[in-house]
């Protein structure tokens, strides 16, 4: 895998380069994040927002290295107004646990923000209208490492085409991130035994995110 310096340098690169910002930025980005998050609450781009109750657009650390996209909010987050505070949200943070990467640290949000009726699969204009929020997000944490929790994810951020089953556990660059793919925790819970290669997956990501930071896992 080619080293993000050896890709052409874009507008992400060009954040992603520079993580060790001074407190003022740090503080400036997280400001301009809340401003795009004020849009999300008051969007009515698709028929979601009127059958949901929150607006769900991301929690965690607005500098954070690492980011997770789920797909979209259940009932526990749209009655919460927090991603991943679940069943398979729990299920993450024991992933998170084990994996020595606190919560708090990293950056957590879905590619729709608004819950669809019954936990349906969001349909592609739901995230169409939703995905200059997420752009917004990736360009203003500039993540070093992305994951995809999930089908949805994985097509909307890697390949529209792509299968998860083919796709995860293997590295992409996209926008100067590195991006990969895993199984979403709830298809853990409703599968056990996709804990196994789940685990493979974020053994990789500790790979890059310890060694990143000078730690050898």
């Amino acid at each position: 895998m080619r080293k993000i310096a050896d890709k052409q340098e874009s507008l992400l690169d060009a954040l992603s380069n520079d993580k060790k910002r001074e407190p003022a930025l740090e503080e400036k980005h997280g400001e301009k994040l809340r401003e795009v998050e004020e849009k999300a609450l008051a969007c009515k781009r698709c028929g979601l927002r009127a059958g949901c109750k929150q607006v769900v657009f991301g929690e965690g650390n607005p500098d954070a290295r690492l980011m997770l996209v789920g797909e979209g909010p259940g009932g526990d987050e749209d009655r919460l107004g927090k991603p991943f505070v679940g069943r398979a949200g729990q299920l993450l943070n024991r992933i998170l646990e084990a994996a020595e990467i606190p919560r708090e640290d990293v950056y957590i949000t879905n590619v729709v923000k608004c819950r669809p009726p019954g936990n349906r699969n969001p349909v592609q204009p739901e995230v169409d209208a939703c995905s200059s929020y997420l752009a917004e997000q990736f360009k203003l944490i500039s993540p070093e490492i992305v994951v995809c929790l999930g089908a949805l994810a994985t097509k909307t951020i890697i390949d529209k085409n792509a299968a998860i089953t083919r796709v995860r556990g293997q590295w992409h660059e996209k926008e100067g991130m590195r991006v990969i793919a895993t199984f979403h925790p709830a298809a853990l819970l409703r599968d056990p035994s996709r804990k196994k290669p789940v685990w493979e997956d974020f053994k990789e990501v500790m790979k890059y995110y310890h060694l990143d930071r000078g730690v050898e896992k």
